[in-house]
């Protein structure tokens, strides 16, 4: 059989699928279509949801396309993108002036709710949790925002040029100890985590390499609120890491770690387990494609993204329900499915207690994610987030009441709103006796929001 006529299992085990298959381009046929379910998918990954019109939108386009538009590549308005910065800008001058890094949560939700290109937003909350920095150490707000700037505008960019701006960025310096980072004493907390959390993984580095390593970044301090490399406590000696000699700079032993050969897979398995699914692990040679891809494009991550979503085992559908929803994906999904606002100070709140406060990650290793989002507690709590947002009297739907939006949407009946919020908001249907349930519950108390909030209790509710 010719491999553009081949189709992979949804049901298949992940080590039985052959990774030259996996990893080509998906493109639409009679025995899978260009669907409203596979654009849903792509805009749950890729971004977080979509209402049916987007999703409607999206298959008058190609799949390629799509994936264009997700990525900010493709042309648009520009008055809609400068629009949405200026008010975000705003937005951030508000926040700074409070002085209190809390509320840099909400403004970040309106980002992430409402930018045009939310694949870079995505991504963006990828690189907080991978490169973990926390305001309840570093407590200026100004430093965080920047910070957050810093990764948004190289989330699709080189990695090795990620690596040189964080390790540099005041923020990073101040929360791993490289402000402390002396000739006379060398601190290795930025080092360690430079190759163990950022790059490398556990087992591909010595004990002498992160001595080494943090001997490089002495002298690297801040002044004013911006890095400052200061010659006078820099170790001028000579270091050997990682196999490489007679490294002396910061900026030297940086590319040395990216240039190790354990970096590629290190990086896109975590994009890989980002964007696909939680479990199981990949085996090194199915991500060898996408290790490929990276090291070809001089570690560009757009390159491993764009290949990752418009792939074969993106599209093809086997995906579907093998992620667990962040509890951040949970709240927006109901909000961009719903064309809904709400108010995002109470939202970050309500956020705090199911493990995801934004700008305050756990610890350096960010969120684990997958199974770590669900326990008894935070199951009931999800459940409690979605009926205190929609239930709020600040949560408006297209800036109306959600029986209004129901009306204008032309959903007139608890079979099209159950309909409706299956094909928006649920990765896998419903059984015929969930369904029957959820109508006949809706049915007693002929209530849109009941309807809504029953459905987002559903177990499947919280799978991607």
């Amino acid at each position: 059989m010719s491999r553009t006529n081949q189709t992979i299992d949804w049901n298949a085990e992940l080590e039985s699928i052959d990774p030259e298959l996996a990893w080509s381009p998906w493109e639409p046929s009679t025995k899978e279509p260009w669907s409203i379910d596979r654009s849903a998918l792509l805009h749950r990954r890729a971004g977080f949801g979509a209402n049916q019109d987007e999703l409607k939108a999206a298959i008058k386009e190609s799949p390629s396309a799509c994936v264009d538009r997700l990525l900010g590549k493709k042309s648009q308005d520009s008055s809609i993108a400068d629009t949405f910065e200026e008010e975000s800008a705003i937005l951030a001058r508000g926040v700074l002036a409070g002085g209190d890094s809390r509320n840099l949560a909400s403004w970040w939700l309106h980002r992430l709710l409402h930018s045009p290109s939310p694949t870079i937003e995505k991504l963006t909350l990828f690189w907080h949790g991978h490169f973990a920095t926390g305001a309840e150490k570093v407590i200026d707000p100004e430093l965080m925002l920047e910070q957050n700037r810093t990764l948004r505008r190289n989330a699709l960019g080189s990695f090795r040029t990620m690596v040189q701006e964080i390790s540099k960025d005041p923020a990073m310096l101040i929360y791993l100890d490289s402000v402390t980072n002396r000739k006379a004493h060398a601190n290795e907390n930025y080092a360690r985590e430079l190759m163990e959390l950022f790059c490398l993984g556990e087992g591909n580095y010595t004990e002498q390499d992160v001595q080494q390593l943090a001997r490089c970044f002495t002298g690297w301090e801040i002044r004013r609120k911006q890095f400052r490399f200061n010659p006078y406590q820099h170790d001028s000696g000579k270091k050997s890491i990682l196999g490489f000699d007679n490294v002396d700079s910061g900026e030297e032993a940086i590319d040395c770690v990216v240039r190790h050969k354990a970096t590629p897979q290190f990086i896109v398995r975590k994009l890989f387990k980002f964007f696909l699914c939680d479990e199981p692990e990949p085996a090194d040679d199915f991500l060898a494609p996408l290790a490929s891809a990276f090291v070809d494009s001089s570690f560009s991550v757009q390159a491993v993204v764009e290949k990752l979503l418009s792939s074969r085992l993106m599209l093809s559908g086997w995906p579907v329900g093998r992620k667990i929803r962040s509890p951040v994906d949970v709240a927006l999904a109901c909000l961009r499915g719903l064309q809904a606002t709400t108010n995002l100070d109470a939202l970050t709140k309500r956020l705090r207690p199911l493990g995801q406060s934004l700008f305050y990650p756990p610890n350096v290793k960010g969120w684990d994610g997958g199974r770590s989002w669900i326990n008894s507690s935070t199951l009931i709590g999800r459940a409690n987030l979605v009926h205190d947002m929609v239930r709020d009297e600040n949560t408006r739907f297209g800036g109306k009441s959600l029986s209004q939006w129901c009306e204008l949407q032309r959903i007139r009946s608890s079979e099209g709103w159950l309909a409706y919020l299956e094909t928006t908001l649920l990765a896998k249907p419903l059984t015929d006796d969930a369904r029957r349930t959820l109508l006949s519950e809706a049915e007693s108390k002929n209530d849109r929001t009941s309807l809504l909030i029953q459905l987002c209790s559903l177990p499947q509710f919280h799978l991607s």
